[in-house]
């Protein structure tokens, strides 16, 4: 399938209005779920599992088919597992702060996490005593399986990993990582928001505890997040937040929640993000996800050729682009990543990333002040590419090399 005949389909490159590199951060809505989001508000403006009025029915039913959509996408059974909320970072503080760890139990992340899949276990650290242990990365980024097998052993409590690098683009062995830590009996925490957007996750088959997504990174819409939990495991976890929609009855002195999903989404929700949701995971379906893991590859490729001959350029991350997933982060000698992104945004519409990208520890362990990032998707084609690869020799030339 080529998927550069779907750039139709996205408001902002019709309007061309530069090139998006930008992906990673937040991606691009194609109209299918600019509309949703629009229909939501023009024909269903109300509330979902609350009001029996029959504008609120159609809300509550669309919650229902969203969660559905979501379990068949990630292959699993029960859609009473996927849960609503603002993003990734919400999700797994949700389950950091939602399981029942004391003082000495142990938290295993890598040494590479996004600061989403770092902070939380940090500050529960600080306040209730617990011990972190960090499985290594090779100097690419890659996840050191062995070390990881010969750094388990049943002391460590929470296994919690990156399925994917924001930063190198590696993509780690989850689903090996999930068997050695449930040999031990550990529970096992995924960040998956770098690579639910890019290929395809069958959570059957990686059979995690729990996984989180962001929806804003797979053409959805922003502020919308997604909590997959084993049902056992979703039972035990205490909500983030409490109120109304989470309870099944309150008296003066006492409380029942709600079982999940529900427990988990305190207060109104976001309806129009809901429905924005499902029709984002049907577009992504239609696309079909190996199709879009395949031409994220094809513009790596693209990218590694076209830059390689760019004098003070040196790339994080794998040599070998297909093993980058869909980010390249570089930097240019003599130039900060700051400057590198204003200048191809000034030169020629070209908008990337630049800074830490929130992983900061990944950075102080590389010795690094951060990096520019461009990020692909599935709408993004050879030219953008060739755009880009051409704007930046020329920024290197005119500005690199310099102190």
């Amino acid at each position: 399938m080529d998927l550069t005949a779907l750039r139709k389909d996205f408001p902002t490159i019709r309007s061309g209005k530069g090139v998006y590199l930008d992906s990673a951060c937040q991606s691009l809505r194609p109209d299918k779920v600019i509309q949703a989001i629009v229909r939501y508000y023009e024909e269903t403006p109300s509330c979902g599992g609350r009001s029996v009025h029959g504008m609120g029915a159609k809300v509550s039913i669309t919650v229902d088919e969203t969660r559905e959509a979501l379990a068949d996408f990630f292959n699993t059974d029960d859609p009473d597992c996927y849960s609503f909320c603002k993003n990734t970072t919400e999700a797994l503080n949700t389950i950091a702060f939602g399981l029942p760890l004391k003082k000495g139990d142990v938290i295993m992340t890598s040494d590479s996490e996004h600061n989403s899949n770092h902070v939380p276990w940090l500050i529960l650290t600080e306040r209730r005593g617990l011990e972190r242990k960090y499985a290594k990365t090779t100097d690419e980024g890659e996840f050191d399986l062995e070390a990881f097998k010969e750094s388990m052993d049943g002391t460590v409590d929470v296994v919690s990993v990156q399925h994917a690098s924001n930063v190198t683009g590696c993509v780690m062995p989850v689903k090996e990582i999930t068997e050695i830590a449930h040999d031990y009996g550990s529970t096992v925490v995924i960040d998956g928001a770098q690579a639910a957007p890019h290929m395809k996750v069958d959570l059957n088959d990686i059979d995690p505890d729990f996984y989180c997504i962001s929806v804003h990174k797979m053409l959805g819409p922003s502020g919308m997040g997604v909590m997959y939990g084993r049902s056992d495991c979703l039972e035990k976890l205490r909500p983030l937040m409490y109120g109304g929609g989470t309870v099944g009855m309150t008296a003066y002195d006492s409380v029942s929640l709600m079982p999940h999903p529900e427990k988990f989404e305190a207060g109104l929700q976001d309806y129009a993000g809901i429905a924005g949701t499902k029709a984002a995971i049907e577009y992504l379906s239609d696309a079909g996800m190996e199709n879009i893991e395949k031409h994220d590859r094809d513009l790596m490729r693209r990218i590694s050729s076209g830059t390689e001959d760019i004098d003070g350029l040196s790339v994080l991350g794998p040599a070998n682009p297909d093993r980058r997933g869909s980010v390249f982060s570089f930097n240019i000698d003599g130039m900060s990543p700051h400057d590198i992104a204003v200048i191809l945004d000034e030169m020629d519409g070209i908008m990337i990333r630049s800074g830490l990208h929130c992983a900061h520890s990944l950075f102080q362990g590389k010795k690094l002040t951060g990096s520019a990032r461009a990020s692909v998707y599935l709408y993004n084609n050879n030219e953008d590419i060739d755009r880009f690869c051409n704007a930046l020799r020329q920024a290197a030339e005119i500005f690199g090399g310099k102190s």
